[in-house]
């Protein structure tokens, strides 16, 4: 199918080449991007961590939940040309990248026009972000093509991709073949108990399911897809991070309006998963035109499937022609479904006996809170069974709710009682976090963010599955191990004492301004000026003046839950400007509870 060029793609191209004042016609071979400069983001603080999430994926649970990876590796630094491009060299080649991509979908290429477009994308990043309005607008114009473009190749793939009929019947045929009978001979046989298992479970969710099934126009059959998928379990995580009933990975999840943060996972609210797993069938199955490659699709994902289906010889083909080009997992999964639905329609022909399902989640009403508390404690002030509003909402992480806005569900009836009880419920407070978050700004190392957190190079590497303390980029996230115990009453203090000999430190590997300043209880303002030094850059071996007597003066602050760099500095009577280079902070800096902070 042929596309015509579009307006946008030649106003951005005409805008680009004369705001810089650049030839379109030249060509510049083709040189990779340089390392990206993001502008500096700040550290904040972690959620304490999740708990009580199963993890269903063992061989007994009968599970098939190896979600393939996404995306591919990036190139080696030897891939890079290390001459760096000039901003000039960069948009040209973007623009030609852009163009090649828009030449590839009008060839009907579209692996090779998302490729192009992933390479005009990183390119656009390079372009620089401050100082140059021309290069600001000249980055903005290239996003925008990038978008447009994007957009029409998945609209293109959309287009060709489906069957004979975009439309779906009331009822998917069940298909019998071999694949089909072995699964059936394993969910019979060694998986047996975990299969009735999950059909006693399915009866707390199913009603809910079919209601909404029946109100998209979808098959009911599409209601067993959870048992395949997490045996019936809200709070399912499987190996590749899927979760819930409906195993969502989160960027999927959060494609289809399932929102996730520190206290609250939708993924695992049984109603807000089935919208969004509904709404995500409806386009995988409007994309393929049937249901077999539509749950391949939602599976492993509907790229793989595509691509699947682009290298097939054939223009039209089902699941089963593309089963051997599929994952192994999902060459099981779509067969199980089926296994699933001939064993329910038959099961004394296979000889099995269904449990009485579990009793449907309770009919619920929503409260609004906007204060953290425990729900066993809610329970317990509703009168309600442990556990029960633990059942009703398993979104909510921690077991709590969140210190914010949040609409609870309460059995119909409680409402009234928990509306009256709310001002008298002591809010709770979760425990101190293992691990805090932190985004990395130009030009820190590893060892000097190791250093600023109290722990160490290896350990930060081991919780984030770093192959080197060399490569890290601004922007990105770890999580860092607590290096040090956390108090729970913050309190100003006198400074611990601590001289260096003859009053000289030798600077130690992984030790940074700010570290050495803590530990002597002087101030990383009065190191600099006493050892002449114009920027913080210290290294191994580095010879520092520590003025003896500088630590009488000065205190200590322990942060405690719920501080601002402030609030401290108005507590403490000192400036906020004196307290962030006492620390070495800016005031772009989070800081986290048990943090020692420097009261000059």
């Amino acid at each position: 199918m042929t596309h015509p060029k579009t307006t946008l793609w030649l106003h951005s191209s005409l805008a680009l080449c004369l705001s810089m004042s650049l030839g379109c016609a030249t060509v510049t071979p083709n040189a990779p991007p340089t390392t990206s400069s993001e502008p500096a983001t700040e550290d904040v603080a972690s959620p304490p961590p999740t708990d009580d999430l199963e993890t269903p994926d063992t061989a007994e649970d009968g599970i098939q939940s190896d979600l393939p990876t996404v995306g591919e590796d990036l190139p080696s630094d030897a891939d890079h040309d290390p001459v760096p491009a000039s901003p000039a060299d960069i948009q040209r080649q973007a623009l030609e990248l852009c163009q090649s991509a828009e030449e590839f979908l009008d060839q009907g290429e579209m692996d090779d026009a998302i490729a192009a477009l992933d390479h005009a994308y990183e390119l656009m990043l390079e372009l620089p972000n401050h100082g140059q309005e021309d290069w600001l607008q000249a980055k903005e114009d290239l996003r925008l093509v990038v978008a447009e473009l994007l957009i029409r190749t998945y609209d293109s793939q959309r287009a060709t991709a489906t069957g004979p009929s975009t439309s779906w019947d009331l009822e998917i045929p069940i298909i019998d073949n071999t694949e089909v009978q072995r699964e059936i001979a394993s969910f019979t046989g060694p998986e047996k108990d975990a299969f009735l298992a999950a059909y006693r479970r399915s009866g707390a969710y199913r009603p809910l399911i079919l209601a909404k099934l029946e109100e998209a126009g979808l098959p009911s059959q599409l209601s067993w897809l959870p048992l395949v998928e997490s045996q019936f379990k809200d709070r399912a995580l499987s190996r590749a991070g899927a979760l819930g009933l409906w195993q969502f990975i989160a960027s999927t999840g959060l494609r289809y309006g399932l929102s996730r943060d520190a206290w609250v996972d939708e993924r695992m609210d049984p109603s807000a998963a089935t919208d969004a797993a509904i709404s995500y069938l409806i386009e995988l199955h409007g994309l393929f035109g049937d249901w077999p490659k539509a749950l391949a699709a939602y599976n492993c994902g509907e790229a793989r499937v595509l691509r699947a289906q682009r290298e097939a010889p054939d223009s039209y083909l089902d699941f089963w022609d593309l089963y051997q080009r599929l994952p192994r997992e999902t060459r099981r999964y779509v067969p199980r479904f089926f296994a699933t639905l001939a064993i329910l329609e038959n099961p004394e022909g296979y000889g099995m006996q269904l449990p009485e399902p579990d009793q449907p989640l309770p009919r619920w009403v929503t409260v609004p809170v906007d204060k953290s508390m425990q729900l066993a404690t809610l329970d317990g002030e509703l009168q309600l069974p442990e556990g029960t509003l633990a059942f009703l909402n398993p979104e909510l992480r921690h077991r709590a709710t969140p210190p914010r806005p949040y609409d609870l569900k309460v059995p119909v009836g409680g409402e009234a009682v928990l509306l009256a009880k709310l001002d008298s419920i002591p809010e709770w407070a979760p425990p101190t976090p293992q691990y805090v978050t932190h985004r990395v700004r130009r030009g820190e190392t590893i060892s000097g963010i190791a250093s600023r957190y109290g722990t160490s190079v290896s350990a930060i590497m081991r919780s984030n599955n770093l192959r080197s303390a060399h490569r890290i980029y601004p922007g990105q996230r770890l999580d860092i191990p607590a290096g040090r115990a956390v108090a729970s009453d913050s309190h100003t203090v006198s400074a611990p004492r601590a001289e260096a000999p003859d009053g000289v430190h030798t600077v130690r590997r992984g030790e940074s301004l700010y570290s050495i300043a803590r530990h002597y209880s002087t101030t990383v303002a009065r190191l600099k000026a006493d050892n002449g030094l114009s920027s913080t850059t210290i290294y191994p071996g580095q010879k520092l003046k520590v003025a003896p007597g500088s630590r009488d003066d000065l205190r200590r602050y322990q942060v405690r839950r719920g501080d601002t760099l402030s609030e401290i500095a108005t507590r403490n009577r000192v400036g906020l400007s004196a307290l962030l280079r006492a620390n070495g902070l800016s005031s772009r800096s989070t800081i986290y509870p048990g943090q020692w902070l420097v009261i000059p």
